[in-house]
């Protein structure tokens, strides 16, 4: 008996240490601050009041002087009384407090690192773009968000409006983890019929497909009755669809929703284990599996293009995660490649989605771009939404992005040189915008040998083209005069990150921004470079 004493004493002080910590309060205010270190461990924090739905997720809850802080819109819960329990330390979660302003508000995009004309939140952590979808005279940006960290984890719906792809407004997230796990990447669409029966007649739904992660990955519905601004999960039926039995695969994500008109049905491009499955449905509730293009790896989407502009010829164009894509025909059911598989855009960008219903018929495309902008309380970034378009090359069908028209309300003049520079010249012109928060640059780069050359910006190559590999900052490119000495570049330099369009937009790439201490500026690196119709503007700030 006595050598049981020592255990169970033992095991009682351990039930009393891993017994959560507790805390009510009455919400009379509108955010939760929650103080956030990175040296400290993840513990569960929950969150519990009468008429909403509890919500779990792991918080690194700081005892002593945080790292940042984040916060949590509190508006559901606004006159409740609101229980929160913490399996971690009773002072760190007595730091938590609540106010109507958010800890840091009063320098929230001011923030040295903030970057001046791309989208970023306010507070924590962002990846892929979701239901992006224009309805209503608004832009609606969703996107992954861990609203608690600025690393992954917590997957939440973020969203963000805009009247023109520029100026965003974030507002309170849209989707929360639940019973089933974590809200993954999905797409949205106008039921403009009220096929699903989620809405009215009257009162026509906006459909929101997402993938729930748990112990498996499946496919969930949500909707929205007042124009995409509050989301409800379907309850009848949730979820969707369940592929596991068929792939006994985990990799089963990022539904792509669009309506199909020459079938009158709705289509579902799904990433399943290999590549992209294709599903239909009339209501967008009952899915059939149809066939399967092998060869992608996550955040599909399929949608149809004019050749060269002309909307009597049309292709269709699946892509994936990683910038690479097929053309091919498509009947509502299969994919038919008619050509290889290419790529036309790399770097920093990922998870690229198009906007269903984007006026004049556009396709515009917003990527994450994986960006760390070191010592903020936020991490991740949209990339510069760009137009896409199908041209007819010498090498057959591309896929071609540019910049929207939109961005030119930004733009500034500052510097236009018609004739052309000697390397020296063009960096001496240059010089005095290097400092500049937003900049934007156009010019022909001319290269005198086969060897190549690089444009630098602070030490960092933004520009590195080698022709006698014909590689550009490391991977291949051919301008369509194989052996033309030129390079017709578009640079849109931000306080974090770097993109760059060439010819025309037939590849583009982006970089995360990396000045050295010296802030040396730009320079060539070759003397024999010369710079012909350089075009300079400085990039008005969004959050002025």
């Amino acid at each position: 008996m006595k050598r049981l004493v020592p255990l169970l004493l033992f095991l009682l002080l351990a039930a009393c240490t891993a017994q959560a910590a507790q805390r009510t309060l009455k919400v009379r205010a509108r955010y939760l601050n929650i103080p956030v270190s990175d040296r400290t461990e993840r513990g569960r924090l929950s969150f519990h009041a009468l008429g909403a739905d509890d919500l779990t997720v792991l918080v690194r809850l700081a005892e002593g002087e945080p790292d940042y802080w984040v916060f949590k819109d509190l508006t559901p819960y606004r006159g409740q009384t609101l229980t929160l329990t913490y399996e971690g330390s009773d002072a760190a979660l007595g730091r938590l407090f609540v106010a109507d302003t958010i800890m840091g508000q009063t320098t929230m995009y001011r923030e040295p690192q903030r970057p001046q004309f791309h989208f970023t939140t306010r507070r924590g952590w962002v990846n892929d773009p979701n239901g992006l979808i224009y309805h209503d005279g608004q832009y609606h940006l969703f996107y992954q968000h861990n609203p608690y960290e600025r690393d992954w984890q917590n997957m939440h719906w973020g969203h963000a409006t805009s009247p023109d792809l520029l100026h965003w407004e974030e507002l309170d997230d849209a989707l929360f983890p639940d019973s089933l796990g974590m809200m993954f990447s999905g797409s949205a669409v106008f039921d403009r019929e009220n096929t699903s029966g989620l809405g009215s007649k009257r009162h026509p739904p906006l459909v929101f497909a997402y993938t729930n992660d748990g112990a498996f990955e499946t496919q969930c519905i949500a909707y929205s009755t007042d124009g995409g601004f509050t989301l409800h999960k379907y309850r009848g039926g949730q979820p969707v669809i369940d592929s596991y039995a068929r792939w006994q695969s985990h990799d089963l994500r990022d539904p792509r929703l669009f309506w199909y008109a020459p079938g009158q049905h709705w289509v579902m491009a799904l990433y399943e284990l290999d590549g992209i499955s294709i599903y239909t449905s009339t209501n967008m509730l009952d899915w059939t599996w149809q066939s399967h293009t092998p060869g992608f790896f996550e955040c599909p989407d399929l949608f149809e293009l004019p050749v060269d502009g002309r909307p009597g010829e049309t292709r269709w164009v699946m892509s994936g995660a990683s910038g690479t894509y097929m053309v091919g025909r498509f009947d509502g059911r299969t994919f038919t490649p008619i050509g290889g598989k290419y790529c036309y855009t790399s770097g920093t960008i990922y998870a690229a989605q198009t906007i269903t219903d984007a006026p004049d018929g556009r396709r515009i495309q917003i990527g994450w771009g994986r960006v760390t902008h070191p010592g903020m309380p936020f991490r991740g970034m949209m990339l510069l939404p760009t137009e896409l378009s199908l041209r007819q090359t010498a090498d057959g069908l591309r896929l071609a992005s540019q910049p929207v028209r939109e961005v030119a309300s930004l733009l500034r003049p500052v510097l236009d040189v018609p004739q052309a520079l000697s390397a020296r010249q063009a960096a001496e012109s240059l010089q005095p915008h290097a400092l500049s928060d937003g900049l934007h640059l156009r010019a022909t780069l001319h290269f005198a040998h086969a060897v190549g050359g690089a444009l630098e910006l602070d030490g960092q190559r933004i520009v590195d083209y080698d022709l006698n590999h014909n590689l550009l900052v490391g991977r291949f490119y051919s301008s369509q005069d194989p052996t033309s000495m030129n390079l017709d570049v578009d640079i849109y330099i931000d306080r974090t990150s770097v993109e760059v369009f060439v010819d025309g937009g037939l590849y583009s790439y982006s970089m995360e921004r990396r000045p050295n201490e010296t802030r040396s500026g730009f320079r060539f690196t070759r003397d024999d470079i010369t710079v012909s119709r350089l075009h300079v503007d400085t990039v008005d700030s969004v959050w002025r």
